[in-house]
């Protein structure tokens, strides 16, 4: 089919911005034309997932567009690394990938991009407005971007973000088009009062739920939380997008293009499947996610997947004023490096490090291997990482409210629930 092109889509295609410009452009034109794009749009912003080491290929892609001059030309954050550079004594894996990820770090900022290297850059950056056009790897970040700011991205993956930065041109298609946002499914979640559960848990588990039962739809959930706070709901879209791929969620009243369930279906005209979410359906997801026993040995407390925000530091201190990790017990929690750097400073959080905590930086420990002990279990009161870590790192892996995180990390032993 034939693609319209408009003046400055035919520049960057025939290097009138640069060679590298030239050579993502043609990239993007054939990424259109497999999903049928009819045209391109501008982006004011990029995230990149490529910036994280999987090999040399890694390393191949975003050289060549160094070696031919290539620049960004929109704002463009990079995304975590497989590894934390700034503490490479906790890094238990290849010696050989530390140069590796440092160098391809560094290849990106020659293009012009900011090291973030965080998970969560609406944390970091200016956030994008409602309706502005974004292309944003990362699936909690385009999950949380689409569903909580109201922003515009497609499910961009490895490489195609970086053509996109390079051009500040995308292809108008998937999340970016309005009728592609409507809601398509309807989801009754219960109280959680209801479920017994600790809100943590609640928000991870119905992710979770959502994701495996929201497969090819575009949900909107009724009954959730009226005061859901963003970090709440950045767990449940981390959560989804781990378990089913979703990119985008509604909940009626809560988010920006769901004042009401019309407004997220587009229209007052609607024939929509509807599912109910049980109470048990959530015990449940939380069960299979924790196999855990209690009593059995603890060897970390891993937090912060996606990446630890300011509040949520605050909480945690909260939590752990007064209170010690035991000996033997490893403690991580991941955040930005300026989230970081606020931490070690501010005196209301230094309970967080009186606990114990090491705070890793750049990366997720589920991704990258830190736990020097090798036996015992690990928990965790994120859903995310519960869901990627037993694979990841071949270890057991409980997910627990932070609470009961705590009282394990603290008697290092699982914690009753």
């Amino acid at each position: 089919m034939s693609m319209e092109l408009e003046p400055v889509d035919q520049k960057l295609l025939d290097g009138g911005f640069g060679a590298a410009s030239a050579h993502a452009m043609a990239l993007l034109v054939r990424y259109g034309e497999v999903f049928g794009a009819e045209r391109f749009i501008s982006v004011n912003s990029a995230h990149i997932d490529g910036c994280l080491y999987h090999g040399p290929s890694s390393i191949d892609f975003v050289r060549r567009f160094v070696d031919l001059g290539g620049r960004v030309r929109v704002p463009t954050t990079l995304n975590v690394a497989a590894v934390d550079v700034v503490h490479p004594g906790w890094h238990q894996g290849p010696p050989d990938l530390l140069p590796e990820q440092a160098l391809l770090t560094a290849l990106h900022e020659e293009l012009g991009c900011v090291a973030t290297l965080t998970c969560a850059p609406y944390q970091r950056m200016l956030r994008p407005r409602f309706g502005e056009h974004i292309a944003w790897a990362e699936s909690n970040a385009i999950a949380f971007a689409n569903s909580v700011l109201g922003g515009r991205t497609d499910r961009y993956g490895d490489f195609t973000d970086l053509c996109a930065a390079l051009t500040g041109r995308v292809p108008y298609v998937g999340l970016h088009r309005t009728e592609n946002r409507r809601a398509t499914l309807v989801v009754h979640v219960p109280d959680v009062e209801d479920t017994g559960l600790a809100r943590d848990l609640y928000f991870a588990a119905m992710g979770y739920v959502l994701g495996s039962r929201s497969t090819d739809h575009v949900p909107v959930m009724i009954g959730l939380p009226a005061d859901a706070s963003e970090d709440e709901l950045k767990a449940l879209g981390a959560c989804a997008a781990s378990a089913g791929a979703i990119a985008l969620f509604h909940a009626v009243g809560i988010t920006p293009e769901a004042e009401t369930l019309a407004h997220a279906a587009g229209g007052a005209d609607m024939d929509l499947t509807e599912i109910a979410v049980s109470a048990d359906d959530l015990r449940a997801a939380v069960r299979s996610l924790c196999p855990l026993r209690e009593g059995e040995q603890v060897a970390a407390l891993c937090l912060g997947t996606p990446h630890f925000s300011i509040s949520e530091f605050e909480n945690l201190a909260r939590v752990v004023d007064g209170r010690r990790a035991a000996a033997g017990v490893e403690v991580y929690v991941s955040t930005s490096r300026e989230i970081a750097a606020h931490v070690e400073q501010a005196p209301d959080l230094a309970p967080v490090l009186a606990f114990g905590a090491n705070l890793v930086v750049d990366t997720c420990t589920y991704l990258a291997p830190v736990v020097r002990e090798t036996t015992g279990a690990i928990v965790t009161n994120s859903g995310k990482w519960a869901h990627y870590g037993p694979g990841n790192l071949r270890r057991r892996v409980g997910l627990m409210s932070l609470e009961d995180c705590v009282r394990s990390a603290e008697t290092g032993r699982v914690a009753a629930t």
